[in-house]
């Protein structure tokens, strides 16, 4: 009987280590750091990350259609021929509020060089959508989504929407050209990415 104590013991620490192991796992996900750290946060907070994408890597274009919080259709066929900057965002998101004003700086500065802004709210209402553009300076329209998920399941074919925000900058034939996953950091960053596909060869 006296060895039943030691086995109790190696079965203890063995037990620890698959814990400790399955949270040091665990600490690598946002998702999961979120959850442990009991922080509600109602996004994922993805890392920030930039990513390009050769022309000759991109995939099909991206058709889309939906409805702006001012009531007004806004489809691909708008906004053909121009390069487009679609961010997936909603009023909660303390990233998305951090992150407008930077948004509307760069579409100041190219608005008027065949250049499009597309917000897509994923979770709120036209009336929320509306208070918070006022709120944050926000010009460029946004589509609501929340109701249909039919604009962010049509990028999510062509490229990964797991963050909220994302950031997407589409070439003239709408195909997804870059990504930001995350908060931008900066306005610098998206306004690089935006020249460098208006200089492409449409």
């Amino acid at each position: 009987m006296p060895p039943a104590a030691p086995l109790r013991r190696v079965a203890a620490a063995v037990v620890a280590v698959v814990l400790g192991a399955s949270l040091a796992a665990c600490s690598n996900d946002p998702v999961a750091e979120q959850y442990l750290s009991g922080d509600n946060k109602g996004y994922i907070a993805g890392d920030f990350r930039v990513d390009e994408i050769a022309p000759d890597e991109r995939g099909e274009p991206v058709e889309w259609a939906g409805e702006t919080e001012h009531g007004e259709e806004l489809t691909s066929a708008d906004t053909a021929g121009g390069v487009t900057v679609v961010n997936f965002w909603y009023a909660a998101c303390g990233p998305c509020i951090v992150e407008a004003p930077d948004l509307e700086a760069v579409w100041q500065e190219y608005q008027g060089d065949e250049v499009s802004f597309v917000g897509v709210n994923t979770y709120d209402q036209a009336d929320t959508a509306r208070a918070f553009a006022a709120d944050n300076g926000v010009t460029y329209p946004s589509i609501i989504d929340v109701n249909t998920g039919s604009v962010k399941l049509a990028f999510a074919a062509a490229t990964p929407i797991q963050a909220t925000p994302t950031t997407l900058v589409l070439d003239r034939e709408g195909r997804v050209a870059a990504r930001i996953i995350g908060k931008l950091e900066g306005a610098s960053i998206l306004s690089t990415l935006v020249r460098e596909t208006l200089e492409e060869t449409a």
